[in-house]
């Protein structure tokens, strides 16, 4: 029996970009955290992405978006709401995200779920702020084989890679890619569910939905001018299927 509950899951940070960069990224950049959505109707009342209402508009210091139909039978609400405040004399910007809505279904697995994506998300959103923006982003997101969601599964793409276990966030490292090739990056994210890895044109996000009964999956913002979604999509599908291939 399904049991209808709300959720909220609330965060802050300060970043190293002004109010007007964090506005622009959340509402015409998300493929560079998350993935390309249509930008918001700039209006209370007009439409956002996912059949989503826009229910607040203040640039660039407030947005809330809202739906009640998400589409999903594990949720049947779903609000995101940023504020946005300007530190150092609008130099950088201080962030209130907070995710709420009503989950209808595996209430704490559902929140444990989007809880830790949030937190990568936003770590994300950060990098991209300090490190890319404003380049423009290409997108590729890809998922493992039906093996991907075994229980065990993630620990495999650390290996993969080639990752010490005891190695720290922060470090310099050198990755087996695709194609058995070298990638050179920063280790900007690591615990038991996420690995985040930023090279000097990329974001590469590696996803342990396993934990939650997903498969595997792994993101790709490509800051390049001459990124290729297509090709970076089928070299880390051939890598990810790989990875599960031996077991």
């Amino acid at each position: 029996m399904s049991e209808d509950k709300e959720f909220e899951i609330a965060r802050e940070f300060e970043v190293d970009a002004t109010p007007e960069e964090v506005w622009e990224a959340i509402t015409n950049a998300t493929g560079a955290y998350l993935w390309p959505m249509e930008p918001p109707e700039p209006r209370v009342g007009g439409a956002a992405a996912f059949g989503s209402t826009v229910t607040a508009y203040d640039p660039p210091h407030h947005l809330v978006v809202r739906s009640e139909n998400v589409g999903f039978p594990t949720q049947s609400a779903n609000q995101l709401e940023h504020v946005i405040e300007p530190r150092d004399g609008g130099r950088r910007a201080w962030v209130r995200f907070v995710h709420s809505g009503i989950f209808t279904d595996e209430w704490d697995n559902q929140y444990d779920g989007a809880s830790k994506h949030n937190d990568f998300y936003l770590h994300t959103l950060r990098e991209y702020l300090t490190h890319f923006a404003p380049r423009q982003v290409t997108f590729a997101q890809l998922n493992g084989p039906e093996a991907s969601q075994a229980p065990d599964a993630f620990t495999a793409v650390g290996r993969a890679l080639g990752l010490p276990d005891d190695l720290a966030e922060g470090a310099k490292v050198s990755v087996r890619g695709p194609g058995g090739r070298t990638v050179d990056a920063v280790l900007d994210y690591r615990n038991p569910y996420f690995i985040g890895l930023r090279t000097d044109d990329a974001l590469v996000r590696f996803f342990g939905r396993n934990h939650w009964g997903a498969p595997v999956g792994i993101s790709v913002h490509d800051f390049a001018p001459d990124a290729d979604a297509g090709a970076n999509e089928t070299a880390w599908q051939d890598w990810l299927n790989g990875v599960y291939s031996q077991s």
